[in-house]
């Protein structure tokens, strides 16, 4: 490689290189013009207006899915309109990951493949992405930032599983968004961590029925919490229960 043509690709890299803490990807939509379609997926939310989040959802691809490990993380998206002309210049959207976008093997990622790895994609609720593109254009590029979440209320603790097996899912969560680790404890127990099952869903194999259950929760930022007797003894499976705690980050 000659020095002249050197100095071009620096020049080239500079010039083309997201602005500080921003990463490239592409973005698309699902889910409808009313975002019903996005209810539901890989993260185990079910209902995203009950759990918190509403209509600016997104689906990530496995790259940035990190195995239900970015579930309920916030990301600030932008159409780079300095490389499309069906974005909405200036338009920013912040976004809460409640989805896997699955790989496609079948077609490259240049064809309709967007969410193989190693691609980072988002493919966002309907009403999420119209705020930053076009709808006729189907795919945007976009820049990305992780961004600090901020929610209305505390966190919220839904009781799922049967019998001695606990599925417990946590939801609304502000500050990192997502959840590095969780312990409960109950009445007539010390405390028992717990091990992620599938998205945001934590399991524990104790039998808890008819204990009052408190909550170590630590977010991947790094911030534990203590919540106390938040759940009543008369807890049923499939309740759930709304805290006045909440991540700062």
């Amino acid at each position: 490689m000659d020095r002249a043509f050197a100095v071009l690709l620096v020049l080239a890299a500079a010039l083309f290189a997201p602005a500080k803490g921003w990463n490239w990807a592409t973005a698309t939509f699902y889910g409808g013009s009313n975002a019903a379609g996005t209810m539901g997926g890989a993260c185990g939310y079910g209902n995203l207006f009950q759990a918190g989040y509403g209509t600016n959802t997104a689906a990530l691809s496995p790259s940035l899915f990190n195995g239900g490990a970015s579930c309920g993380q916030c990301y600030l998206i932008m159409c780079n309109h300095q490389a499309s002309q069906w974005c909405k210049k200036g338009a920013t959207v912040t976004v809460t990951a409640t989805n896997l976008c699955p790989p496609n093997w079948a077609r490259p990622s240049n064809s309709g493949g967007w969410c193989n790895p190693p691609r980072m994609h988002f493919d966002m609720a309907q009403p999420a992405y119209e705020q930053i593109g076009m709808y006729k254009a189907g795919i945007i590029p976009v820049l990305f930032q992780q961004v600090k979440c901020y929610r209305q209320g505390g966190l919220r603790f839904k009781i799922g599983g049967f019998n001695n097996f606990e599925l417990i899912m946590i939801t609304n969560v502000g500050g990192s968004g997502s959840l590095r680790s969780v312990s409960v404890k109950g009445s007539k127990t010390g405390w028992i961590p717990l091990n992620r099952n599938w998205g945001a869903n934590w399991q524990c194999n104790s039998p808890l029925v008819g204990q009052e259950l408190s909550f170590a929760v630590t977010s991947s930022g790094g911030q534990t919490l203590y919540i106390y007797n938040v759940v009543p003894s008369w807890w049923r499976f499939g309740m759930i229960f709304s805290t006045y705690h909440q991540f700062n980050y």
